[in-house]
């Protein structure tokens, strides 16, 4: 006998591990620059090279990439900036990952500081944390039914699974241009300029994913307006395409995470000769995770009534999609300027980043606890100082509702900021409003017996003689017609007809008649 096998497409966590990796480095000012006075900004964007799994060890290779925006002793010309890059390479012990698992690395920079050493030399240190997970994709060999012979019975069992289809990894490039409104000046020099994601969504269709949102592109830049050189302009830039995507379709379930992966911003001239155009590139990382929902024919049981079989049992793990959801926040809170930096006069420019510092399950759902990190660049008091900067860290604490979550479930939260406003109350006094998204995905961990293999051996002759070829039967509580059957060499078919029953449904005190029925050998 030979038992029917489907295979189940399944991705297994193996192992995970949170390192932390800290650079520090001196930087020369470079000499077309003019002396740093104070530093007012900074912003990085890790770039990964190179995730390697060897020997039980992760190996990450990668740069970060940082801009420092400073104010310098010229009147004429105060504000530059300084571009550079910190090279990297960790080792991280992951004692079960190999070569064939899915290695998936998300990095964030924790705290980037920048220091001066003296007015041609500054220092940089970053604190860059490391998610590493190693999963096992596998097709799990589960027996749904057996080749049909004369007198194999068998049950089985519906079990709700979520079986992985797509496990990818893209880029997707936005390629757009940006003119300055008649009211802004031309643009002689980019001094900084930030791009951050805004209502991402993705939807799946047939062999396609579906992409739409908005980048908020913030410039700072120097004009030829003696009045006002210094210059900064603040745009939406709605994106919208399509990724191809074999074998996803609109049923599916996604789990998409993008984030930035490059991004480029050159000035062109328009039809006029004027520098009045921003060419923008930028490239966006996603990993794409698929799944489709099905009802699976477990094999649980089999039988003969002409053969002692014995099925040899394993124990496995399935997943079930318990919920797909994006859970909302409002947050407002202030940030205060520090009483030693210049005082505001006008906010250019608020940008913010989410970090998760603990999730946990609790009865009803995900407790999640975070911080926005911001960072508010403004328009100070002081011709000699004219931009500041304030930092300031503002908690969170959302509970994301899942009905049914289990303590072993297991889930996916990816934070991301829908809006960040500012108002200032007085020249210190800010207050932030924020609104945040936590789009998670959980999963049910359903432990299930399946058979692996049915080992045939002879009857016991003997026993099968001494049973009575009739036998009235008092149903017991927990029977159930399979169970009884198998007891008694006999059909759930043979005793529902013998029986006249409708249904294989039975209850305690039910008589039933049973006759033993023993066929010829398959």
């Amino acid at each position: 006998m030979e038992l029917i096998k489907k295979s189940i497409h399944m991705n297994k966590l193996k192992c995970r591990c949170n390192t932390q990796l800290t650079l520090d480095d001196d930087f020369n000012v470079p000499d077309v620059k003019p002396d740093i006075d104070r530093i007012v900004k900074e912003q990085g964007i890790i770039i990964l090279t190179e995730v390697k799994p060897l020997n039980g060890k992760l190996i990450i290779k990668g740069e970060l990439n940082f801009t420092l925006l400073y104010v310098s002793e010229d009147n004429e010309k105060p504000i530059h900036n300084i571009i550079g890059k910190l090279p990297f390479e960790e080792t991280v012990n992951m004692d079960d990952a190999t070569s064939e698992n899915n290695i998936n690395v998300k990095c964030e920079i924790e705290d980037l500081t920048t220091s001066l050493i003296n007015s041609r030399k500054l220092n940089v240190k970053a604190i860059l944390s490391f998610h590493c997970m190693a999963e096992d994709i596998y097709d799990e060999e589960t027996a749904v039914g057996v080749d049909q012979c004369d007198d194999a019975q068998y049950l089985n069992k519906k079990l709700d699974i979520t079986q992985m289809v797509i496990n990818k990894k893209d880029t997707y490039r936005v390629k757009d241009e940006v003119i300055l409104p008649s009211g802004k000046p031309n643009i002689f020099d980019v001094l900084y300029y930030e791009i951050e994601l805004r209502n991402v969504d993705t939807r799946l269709a047939d062999s396609k994913i579906n992409l739409k949102g908005d980048m908020l592109l913030f410039v700072l830049y120097t004009s030829d307006d003696e009045e006002q050189p210094i210059q900064y302009y603040e745009t939406e830039i709605p994106f919208n395409g399509n990724l191809d995507c074999s074998g996803c379709n609109e049923n599916m379930i996604s789990d998409i995470c993008i984030h930035i992966l490059s991004k480029n911003l050159e000035v062109k001239q328009d039809t006029d000769g004027e520098e009045r155009i921003m060419d923008l590139e930028v490239v966006l990382d996603l990993d794409v995770k698929a799944y489709q929902e099905e009802v699976v024919d477990l094999l649980c049981d089999v039988y003969s009534v002409s053969k002692h079989m014995v099925p040899e049992y394993e124990e496995t793990y399935f997943e079930n999609v318990l919920m797909k959801n994006n859970s909302k926040a409002r947050i407002v809170d202030h940030v205060l300027i520090d009483t030693n930096a210049p005082s505001a006069l006008q906010i250019c420019n608020a940008s913010g980043t989410i970090k998760i510092d603990d999730t946990t399950i609790v009865p009803g759902g995900i407790q999640v606890d975070g911080i926005i990190c911001v960072q508010l660049l403004y328009i100070t008091d002081e011709d000699a100082k004219p931009l500041g900067c304030a930092k300031g860290v503002i908690p969170f604490s959302q509970l994301v509702e899942v009905k049914n979550i289990k303590e072993d479930s297991i889930f996916n939260i990816t934070p991301g900021i829908e809006q960040l406003s500012v108002v200032m109350l007085d020249s210190n006094d800010i207050e932030v409003k924020a609104a945040i998204n936590l789009d998670a995905i959980v999963f049910d961990r359903i432990k299930q017996m399946i058979i692996r293999n049915v080992t045939e051996e002879e009857i016991d002759t003997n026993l099968l003689q001494k049973m009575p070829s009739m036998t009235g039967y008092i149903v017991k509580p927990g029977d159930s017609l399979w169970t009884i059957a198998k007891e008694y060499y006999t059909t759930v078919d043979s005793i529902m007809e013998m029986n006249g029953l409708e249904t294989d449904q039975i209850k305690e005190g039910d008589h039933l008649l049973l006759i033993k029925k023993v066929d010829a050998i398959c």
